[in-house]
Formats: structure tokens, sequence, C-alpha cells
């Protein structure tokens, strides 16, 4: 499970740690702009923005959700959830495109390509990792967060060491910030609404992929905590250099690349990946919901949305970061209100449906596994868990069917024969197995 539980937390650091992010743009007009009570709105909103992230994950989770309307229908209203689908639709097309935005700016500041070649690299990478299914995707976005982390926190470390720390001075400094916010505490919140609303789709997504929803709801907590670190140092570092940094397009990049060049290079191909990272999960969250029902329609809808983002990236990054970014985490702070009433109020729930599907995940493998007796008391109980479960029998059965045949063949203590690819898993879970020593066992029969 904690091997699961960190993919989804590296997944969740990738999505959100996008181009504004890693960029430090976001750090400095939502937080760094109010000086130090700056430092204490970025911890409140990573606080908030941890029970988010679980709440998200586990109700994607717990509905196997493959997009977000699952989840909205569950916890609101039907007249909430169509305006939260409205909202987190806009979102996810926006963020979408000033992620192209933001690839233009990076490679224009550090190697001082044209605008437009960073970004219709963002482009292309977008359009081919758009083309694998969840699982996949979410693989590649959890993968670049590691490099990124590392950095954040090395040049943190770093501009804390070295800094200057005339709090006065510093505090002067940081109110010249261009900000369209009025003050701290709505910076801190309008930003966690921004978080979530940027976040929330894919989060449900890959929630939904996640049979056990513990491991959803570990995963979202390692994932919070593990952004309130990165979020509080960055907003410290940047706060401590802003007489420096302050006017830059990336600030964040500005001050890696002061540590050494070479590093500054570095950073810049880390920014790109998690712009990429931030696109990606963006686009194909818009994908997924877009043809929720003609879902062979995706790759179409896909690359149009795509290419559309593209086209309107180029009104300029800063400028797309002060203006779109405060709108939608207004918007966003609704989002949080809603789903965090819904988890709470669903968490006995969850917690019994989790119980649930690890039981039948067992039994399933008792079933399958040639050396064990499944007898007809098993049978009873798993009929009457699959009963209870808030899944269709046909869906519990074959996600539990799957996992089971997965775990039997990685066993090599196993001399485990798949199931047939035109095998029911309904009618396989549905009868006991034969007794031990039975010359019809599984290791005989046409199962």
């Amino acid at each position: 499970m904690l091997k699961r539980a960190l993919g989804i937390a590296m997944a969740f650091i990738g999505l959100i740690v996008g181009a504004g992010f890693a960029s430090g743009q976001e750090m400095m007009q939502f937080f760094v702009a109010f000086g130090t009570m700056g430092i204490v709105g970025a911890v409140i909103a990573s606080l908030i923005m941890t029970v988010s992230g679980i709440a998200a994950f586990q109700l994607g989770s717990y509905t196997q959700a493959t997009e977000h309307t699952a989840v909205f229908r569950l916890v609101s209203p039907r007249a909430v959830a169509g305006f939260m689908d409205l909202v987190t639709i806009a979102t996810l097309f926006a963020i979408g495109f000033v992620m192209f935005a933001g690839g233009g700016a990076n490679m224009a500041q550090q190697f001082d390509w044209p605008v437009w070649a960073g970004a219709t690299l963002t482009l292309a990478a977008v359009l081919v990792a758009g083309m694998f299914d969840v699982s996949k995707v979410t693989r590649i976005i959890g993968v670049m967060t590691p490099f990124i982390i590392v950095f954040l926190v090395g040049a943190s470390l770093w501009s804390i060491a070295t800094a200057d720390a005339d709090v006065r001075m510093l505090n002067v400094a940081a109110a010249q910030v261009r900000t369209t916010l009025p003050n701290w505490w709505v910076g801190a919140l309008n930003y966690v609404g921004l978080c979530v609303v940027t976040a929330v789709s894919m989060a449900i997504v890959m929630g939904g992929d996640v049979f056990d929803t513990r491991a959803a709801g570990v995963g979202g907590l390692l994932g919070g905590l593990l952004f309130l670190v990165l979020l509080t140092l960055s907003v410290v570092a940047l706060f401590l250099q802003v007489r420096t940094v302050g006017s830059d397009e990336l600030p964040m990049l500005a001050l890696v690349d002061a540590i050494h060049p070479t590093l500054g290079a570095a950073m810049s191909v880390v920014v790109f990946a998690m712009i990429f990272n931030t696109a990606l999960g963006m686009f194909y969250a818009l994908g997924k919901r877009l043809t929720r029902r003609r879902p062979e329609w995706f790759r179409r809808v896909y690359i149009a949305s795509v290419l559309v983002g593209f086209g309107l990236s180029f009104i300029g990054f800063r400028e797309l970061v002060s203006y779109v970014y405060p709108a939608l985490g207004y918007l966003g702070l609704g989002v949080i209100v809603a789903m965090g009433a819904g988890w709470l109020r669903g968490r006995e729930t969850m917690s019994a449906e989790s119980a649930r599907r690890q039981r039948l995940r067992a039994l399933a493998t008792l079933r399958l596994d040639p050396r064990q007796e499944f007898t007809d008391r098993d049978a009873a109980e798993l009929r009457e868990l699959s009963e209870d479960s808030n899944l269709s029998t046909s869906d519990l059965h074959a996600i539990i069917v799957d996992r089971a045949e997965k775990a039997l063949a990685a066993d090599p203590e196993v001399d485990y024969v798949p199931l047939p690819d035109d095998a029911e898993p309904t009618g396989i879970l549905s009868e006991p197995g034969p007794a031990e020593g039975d010359p019809s066992g599984p290791e005989h029969s046409d199962r």
C-alpha cells in the first residue's frame, strides 16, 4: 500500500507544482507580495490543500470514477454539481493553456529562445503523452516530481543560508511585487482554491484508478504534507531574495541561476517538465470529461482542445497568472466547501467500503489460487460483500479478479494459469471452488 500511496503523492505534487509554482511566479503574487504574513498564509493554504487532496483521492477511489462528475454528484445537489462541473471544465482548459505560455517563457528567459519555440515544444510533448491510458499518465506525471523537489528544496536552503535577513527592508521590497489580490489571507484562500480547482478533476481520475480507498487517502496525506514543505520553503526563499528576483518573470529559475548558470540550465529543464506535467494533467482530465458519453472520441477531442489552448497561450505568462489564476481561485473555494463537506459526511461509509474491498480481493485470490480450497462459506461471504458494495457486481468482480490474477501471476510459488480473455468474472466468483484433491480442480478445469 505504501508504494502505491507514494506514487499517488508524487503524481499529486506533479499536478499542482506546475509553471506558476515551479517558476516562483505564483508564490510571488499570492504570498511574497504580502511580506512576512504571506508566509503564514502559505502554511494555512497548505493545510487546507492536504485535506482537499485526501478528499479528492478517496472520493475518486470510492466511486471508481473515470471523470469528475461522478464525485460531484455524490457530494452535492444536482444544481451545485453542475456548477462545479462547469467551473472545473473552465479551469482545466484555462490552466492548460497557461502552461503553454509558461513553457514559452521558461525557454525564452533561460536560453533566449523565441516564446513560440518553447510553447511548441510543450505542445508536442503534451500531444504525444496524452495518447496513453490513465495509469501510464499518472506514472509519467509522478516520475518527474522528485527532480523539482530536489531543485526547490536545494535552492530554498541556499537562499535561506545566504540571505541578508533585514525583515523590514524585505517587507518594503515585497510590497513592490505586483499582485491583483488585496491582502495575505485572501491570497492564501485564493491560492488553495486555485490549487484545488486545478487538481481536483485529475486527482479524482487518479483516485478512481486506485481500488483501495485507504491507500488513496494516505497518498493524498503524503502529497499534502510534501506540498506544505515545498510551498513554505519556496515562499521563505523568495521572500529573502525578493530584492533581486522580485521583478523576474520566473523568479525561482533566476534564484537557481544565481547559484550557478549550469544549475540554472538544469532547473529550466526541470521547470519545463513540471509545466508539461500540469498541461498533460489538465488536458487529459478535460478530454475525459468531455467524452464521458463517447469515450471512443477521447483522442480527437483531446487533440482539438490542446491545439485551441496552444493558440490562446500567446497572451503572456505573467499576465495570465495575474488575472486568470485569481479568478479561478475564487471559484475554487466553492469546490473546496462542497468536496470537504461530502468527504466528512461519507468518511465512515468509505472506511467500511475500504475494508470490504480488501476482504473481497482476499477472497478472489483464494478462489483463483490452485493451492487453496474455496468453500461454500467463502462463496456466500463473497456474494454478501459484493451486494453490500457501492459498485456494481460486474464492475467489482472484474476489478478484484484482475488484481487477484496479477498477485498470483507475480508469486513464483504459484503455478497459476491465467483466466481466458472471454471469462466472466461474476460467474467465476459466484460458485465455490473444488475441494482439495478434486481432479476437476483449477489446474484441470477450464475456468
